[in-house]
């Protein structure tokens, strides 16, 4: 991973003291998660323990059976117990038919006690253990994979998007721009999919600015990018989003089809979705622990807030973010290479000294996060639909990437607020990556700001504010700075938001196998 060590000389004092105030934040979140549920977290345990379909009606089996169990037991003692108990009493053969048996009614489901319940929980330790076996051998296909074809020769790693909303157009503009030098593929998600609480099946072709992160489509752009690989000798890795109200089961079912990468912000649902903060966090513990055990490279969302707040005022908001994304990564299990850190290229462009500002916060969260692959984002708040400026903006955007060493650069679209890019478009961008990479790819080699100078200062300006800020986040506590809009100025208070009925406490019963699993092997 690029380094930029003391580059700003930045006091390593200072730089301990926010992650511990970011620990200090973060713990009784985590405590907060452990001590609740949800029916999602729920759910992707019978999916890793190989539940999937639907019903006539397009509802998962999984929900049917969730839906059910909860009815009949309530949420607060976890689904294994139950079903599990209802397997090894004969009510149905596996876990399709149980559901099956569920929706019609013809089952009536109980939390066992005594020896039922050490034979219900074996049973389901057992059924976890497999999904998780076959989440180990994609992890090991994917090394192997790369070991063959080869990691990109350059980085950032270009990152490009395709979103049409037909998987089987998806799939030869994703193939066509693997061809034109993109390193890896983001199937954006349909418009609005976050808010459904249900994971749609199979193939879909109908989707909103986007397509429908299914477990089938995923298999099928998989499958295509590995063609891919094979024809250019290099590993070409897919993402998709493990967000909204379905998180961990997104995050299991990217684990089960060897996804790469996933977007998963411990607080985007939040501000930007109005999912009830509770949810979010046991949600995003829960898809985490799955990315941790799959290899999968979260990237987190830190560029939202620059949507909706001064990309220069708010600077620090987004480094605190970083600073507790990393907390909640790490204890959840994953590893500093697993975290694409996000930050975005958002200034104004008409303040003076922007690309100078632009710099310095890239190099601060470069500096504080050196074995991290971040996520550099480009500008898309202040694209006009004027394409020539767009595309000096992006060119800008690259340059910035390439004089601080970020890991994944985001391809730029000077369309970007005019139409959904053709193909066409996406050439361009990838020419503009492709020169400025070519032509200055290195360039983090040889920059080093003044030690004294504007870049440096505005660095340790940021970073200051941000221990300042995380001081009164540990003071006042998270979920109370989230409902006074400290992020992206959006105010979430925590007994609010879609998805808080999907909440539970959990009760001294309690078992889930896989997070049991999970913990085990972390």
């Amino acid at each position: 991973m690029t380094r930029a060590v003391k580059k700003l000389d930045l006091d390593p004092v200072t730089v301990r003291k926010a992650r511990s105030l970011a620990r200090k934040a973060g713990r009784p979140i985590v405590n907060i998660a452990r001590q609740h549920t949800t029916v999602s977290v729920e759910r992707a345990v019978l999916r890793l323990a190989g539940l999937a379909g639907a019903d006539t009606e397009g509802i998962p089996w999984v929900n049917r059976l969730a839906d059910t169990v909860r009815a009949d037991v309530g949420l607060e003692h976890g689904l294994a117990l139950p079903v599990w108990d209802a397997l090894v009493r004969g009510e149905a053969e596996d876990l399709s038919v149980l559901a099956q048996k569920a929706a019609s009614g013809s089952v009536t489901f109980r939390l066992p006690e005594g020896r039922d319940a050490v034979r219900a929980r074996a049973a389901a330790r057992k059924a976890a253990a497999a999904g998780l076996k076959r989440v180990d051998a994609r992890r090991r296909e994917r090394d192997r994979l790369i070991k063959r074809h080869g990691d990109p020769e350059q980085r950032p790693w270009i990152y490009l998007i395709v979103a049409t909303g037909d998987i089987y157009e998806d799939i030869p503009q994703a193939q066509a721009a693997a061809r034109a030098g993109a390193d890896i593929i983001a199937v954006i998600r349909s418009t609005g999919q976050s808010l459904l609480d249900y994971v749609p099946e199979g193939a879909t072709r109908e989707g909103f600015a986007g397509t429908y992160a299914t477990q089938e489509n995923f298999r099928l752009m998989r499958a295509a990018l590995d063609e891919s690989s094979r024809e250019l000798g290099r590993y070409i890795r897919l993402t998709n989003y493990a967000s909204g109200l379905c998180m961990p089961e997104i995050a299991t079912l990217a684990g089960l089809e060897r996804l790469d990468m996933m977007l998963n912000d411990s607080m985007y649902g939040i501000l930007f979705r109005d999912i009830n903060p509770i949810r979010t966090f046991v949600d995003q513990r829960f898809s985490r622990q799955i990315h941790a055990r799959a290899g999968i490279i979260i990237n987190t969302g830190e560029d939202n807030y620059l949507t909706t707040a001064d990309a220069v005022e708010a600077a620090h908001t987004v480094t605190v973010s970083q600073l507790l994304n990393e907390y909640f990564a790490k204890e959840a299990g994953l590893q500093d290479w697993q975290l694409g850190l996000g930050h975005a290229f958002e200034i104004t462009p008409e303040i003076p000294d922007s690309f100078r500002l632009e710099l310095a916060h890239a190099m601060l969260a470069r500096q504080l996060f050196p074995d991290a692959p971040l996520k550099w984002m480009p500008p898309t708040r202040h694209m006009t639909g004027d394409v020539f400026r767009g595309y000096l903006l992006d060119g800008f955007f690259n340059l910035a990437g390439a004089m601080t060493g970020q890991g994944i650069l985001l391809v730029g679209m000077m369309t970007e607020a005019v139409v959904t890019p053709w193909i066409s478009d996406r050439d361009l961008a990838l020419q503009n990556v492709r020169y400025v990479l070519g032509a200055a790819g290195n360039l983090h080699e040889d920059f080093h700001p003044a030690p004294d100078g504007f870049i440096a200062n505005r660095a340790r300006q940021v970073l200051a504010e941000s221990v300042e800020l995380l001081d009164t986040i540990v003071d006042d506590g998270l979920l109370n700075a989230i409902g006074d809009g400290t992020f992206g100025l959006m105010k979430r208070p925590q007994d609010a938001g879609r998805g808080l009925d999907g909440v539970a406490r959990r009760s001294a019963a309690y078992y889930n196998p896989a997070i049991e699993l999970l913990e085990e092997a972390q």
